[in-house]
C-alpha cells in the first residue's frame, strides 16, 4: 500500500487507467473498489491529503490517535444487513467491527438523560418509559421515520439510471419521499406532540446530518434515526482500517491509491472529461473520470469556466448551502477506559431542548452556551486500542461553529495563523473540555493532549470551501435537485459520494454505489446483496454439512 507517499515519488506512475477518481474519501474508495471487482477496471485514486481515506482517516500524536469523522455506523452488525454487505464487498471481508453494547447515544438536556438503546421495540419501551403521556406520538413517529426510510430505496435507485429511463420512470420513483421531503423535522414532529422536551430528545441526534429540526429534511432525520434503531457498531482497530481493507481490491486489479496527489482541474477534449491535470502541470489520462472532491469542488473549481458555464452548472450551487461547520477537540488521556470510567456510548450534551435557540444563542453570542457537544470515546469502543496504545484514552470533544468565525484567518498556513487565532481556539478548547470534565469527572487532570480543529482545519485538509462537514446541507430544497446525481452533463464525468446520496459514512458508501451503478449500466448494489447472499448460503450450508459428517 502506498498511503502516505507522494505520486512525485512514483516515477514509474503510469499517464493512463481505466478510470481516475479524485478524492479518496469512502465514496471514492468504494467506487473505485467496485469498478475494480466488477468491471477489473485499473482504478487510479488521487488524494490530495497525506493520508487516504477523508473523513474516515485517523491521526497520531505521540501515543495517541484520533478519528476524524468515524464515530460509530449503524446496520453493520448484523452480517445480512445492506450496510454489512456493501462493507464486506468493498473490503473484501477484512474490515471487522465491535459493537456498541445496548445503548449507543445518550441524550442529555441540562441535568435529564435520555438512553438511545438497541432494537425497535427496546428503543419504543424506553421513550414510552421517559414520556408515558406521548406513547402515541412515540408509535406514529417510529412508523413515520420507518416509512419514510423505506421509499428512500427508489429514491436514491433512480439516481443511478440512465436519462431517458429516468425521464419515464424518475417522477414516479421520487414522489413518494419528496412528500416527506419537502417538510421539515420539526414540522413533521409538531404534527405528533407539542411536547417539546420529547422534540428535542427525538432529534437529539441533528448533529449526524448538520441542520437543526426546524431547518432540515424530515427525510434526513428518518434515515438517520432509522439507520441507528439496531444499534452501532466501530471499526477494529480504528477508523483508518476502512481504508487499509479497501486498498488492496483497488490494488488487485492493477489500481493505485496515492496521496499528496492535488488535481487542479479536470481535463476536457472535444467536450468529454479525458482525464485531469495536477499541480505541477501533469496529465494523467483516463476515459472515465469520477470527483469524490465534492459538488461545489467540482463545479466550482475542477471543471474549466468555460465548460461550467456553458452547462449551466455554477448556478446550481447556488440553489443549496454548504452544511455546518465544527469544531472538534482531539483530547488524549493517561489512564485506561475502565480507569476514567469511560462508556462506548455517545453523549448529545444540550442547554435545552430548543435546539434553534440554542443554535441562535450561540451564534450570536460566542460565549453563549454552545448549542451542543457531542462527545466520543473512540479508545472505549475499539477493543483493540489498548494493544496498540496501552495505559492511555482518547476523547473527541465536538461543536459548532460557523465559519464566519474564522474567515479573516483563512489566507494564514496551518499552524502559523497567529497569536488571536491561537488565543480564541485556546478559549473555545476550555468550554470543550469543561463539558467533558461535568460529565465525566475522572477526566479531570488526566488530559496530557488536546488539539482543536477549526473549520479552518477542515478547510486546509478537506479543502471544502467553507470548511463544511456534511458537503451539501441537507435542506428540503436539497432534495428537490435532480441534478444531484452520479451523472454529471460531461462524457466521462461523474460524481459519487455523499453529495449524491446523504450524510455520513453510510451515505457516501452508498454514493460509491450509485456511481459505480450509473458508470457500468447495472444494479451494482443489487449485485452485491445477491453476491453476499449466496456466500452466507454457502458458509451455512458448510456447516451443516461439517456437523452431519
Amino acid at each position: 500500500m502506498r498511503i502516505g507517499t507522494s505520486y512525485k515519488q512514483h516515477r514509474d506512475l503510469a499517464d493512463r487507467w481505466d478510470a481516475i477518481v479524485i478524492g479518496s474519501g469512502i465514496g471514492g474508495l468504494a467506487a473505485a473498489a467496485a469498478l475494480s471487482k466488477l468491471a477489473g477496471k485499473r482504478v487510479l485514486v488521487l488524494e490530495r491529503h497525506y493520508t487516504a481515506g477523508g473523513f474516515t482517516h485517523t491521526f497520531r500524536r505521540p501515543g495517541y490517535e484520533w478519528d476524524v469523522g468515524v464515530h460509530y455506523i449503524g446496520e453493520v452488525s448484523n452480517p445480512r444487513s445492506a450496510m454489512r454487505r456493501v462493507f464486506d464487498f468493498v473490503t473484501d471481508g477484512g474490515l471487522e467491527w465491535a459493537d456498541m453494547g445496548d445503548v449507543y447515544d445518550r441524550i442529555i438536556i441540562d441535568d435529564r438523560t435520555y438512553d438511545f438503546v438497541k432494537g425497535r421495540e427496546r428503543f419504543r419501551e424506553k421513550l414510552h418509559g421517559y414520556f408515558p403521556k406521548e406513547t402515541r406520538a412515540i408509535d406514529e413517529y417510529l412508523e413515520k421515520i420507518r416509512a419514510t426510510s423505506k421509499k428512500g430505496q427508489l429514491f436514491f435507485a433512480e439516481k443511478a439510471m440512465p436519462g431517458l429511463v429516468s425521464s419515464v420512470f424518475g417522477g414516479l420513483m421520487r414522489r413518494p419521499v419528496l412528500k416527506e421531503a419537502r417538510v421539515t423535522t420539526r414540522q413533521v414532529l409538531e404534527s405528533l406532540t407539542q411536547d417539546q422536551e420529547l422534540i428535542g430528545v427525538l432529534t437529539g441526534q441533528w448533529g449526524d446530518y448538520g441542520l437543526v429540526p426546524a431547518e432540515s429534511s424530515f427525510f434526513i432525520h428518518a434515515l438517520v434515526a432509522t439507520h441507528y434503531l439496531k444499534g452501532a457498531a466501530y471499526p477494529i482497530g480504528g477508523a483508518s482500517r476502512i481504508a487499509a481493507t479497501i486498498l488492496p481490491v483497488i490494488e488487485a486489479a492493477g489500481g493505485e491509491v496515492v496521496t499528496n496527489a492535488n488535481v487542479q482541474r479536470v481535463l476536457i477534449e472535444e467536450g468529454r472529461a479525458v482525464g485531469v491535470v495536477l499541480e505541477d502541470g501533469r496529465e494523467l489520462r483516463a476515459p472515465l473520470v469520477v470527483s469524490d472532491a465534492g459538488v461545489a469542488n467540482t463545479y466550482g473549481r475542477l471543471l474549466p469556466n468555460d465548460i461550467a458555464e456553458g452547462h449551466g452548472l455554477r448556478p446550481k450551487l447556488e440553489v443549496i448551502e454548504p452544511s455546518v461547520a465544527h469544531l472538534s477537540a482531539y483530547i488524549g488521556l493517561r489512564g485506561t477506559t475502565e480507569e476514567l470510567g469511560l462508556e462506548k456510548t455517545n453523549l448529545w450534551v444540550y442547554p435545552t431542548p430548543h435546539h434553534e435557540e440554542n443554535v441562535r444563542r450561540f451564534i450570536a453570542d460566542k460565549n453563549a452556551p454552545p448549542p451542543v457537544v457531542y462527545l466520543s470515546f473512540p479508545s472505549a469502543k475499539d477493543p483493540d486500542f489498548q494493544r496498540r496504545y496501552p495505559g492511555r484514552s482518547t476523547i473527541e470533544a465536538i461543536t459548532l461553529a460557523p465559519y464566519a468565525w474564522f474567515e479573516s484567518w483563512e489566507n494564514t498556513a496551518w499552524k502559523k495563523r497567529g497569536a488571536d487565532y491561537d488565543a480564541f481556539k485556546g478559549e473555545l478548547e476550555a468550554r470543550l473540555l469543561e463539558t467533558l470534565y461535568e460529565q465525566a469527572p475522572a477526566t479531570r487532570g488526566k488530559v496530557e493532549v488536546c488539539e482543536l480543529s477549526t473549520p479552518l482545519t477542515t478547510r486546509n485538509f478537506a479543502n471544502h470551501p467553507r470548511g463544511e462537514i456534511y458537503g451539501l446541507a441537507h435542506t428540503p430544497a436539497r432534495f428537490e435537485q435532480r441534478w444531484l446525481r452520479p451523472r454529471t452533463p460531461i462524457k466521462g464525468l461523474f460524481l459519487t459520494g455523499a453529495d449524491i446520496c446523504s450524510a455520513g459514512v453510510g451515505g457516501a458508501l452508498m454514493g460509491g454505489m450509485l456511481c459505480s451503478s450509473a458508470v457500468l449500466g447495472r444494479n451494482v448494489l443489487g449485485t452485491v446483496l445477491q453476491r453476499k447472499a449466496q456466500s452466507l448460503r454457502d458458509t451455512a450450508a458448510s456447516h451443516e454439512a461439517s456437523a452431519h459428517a
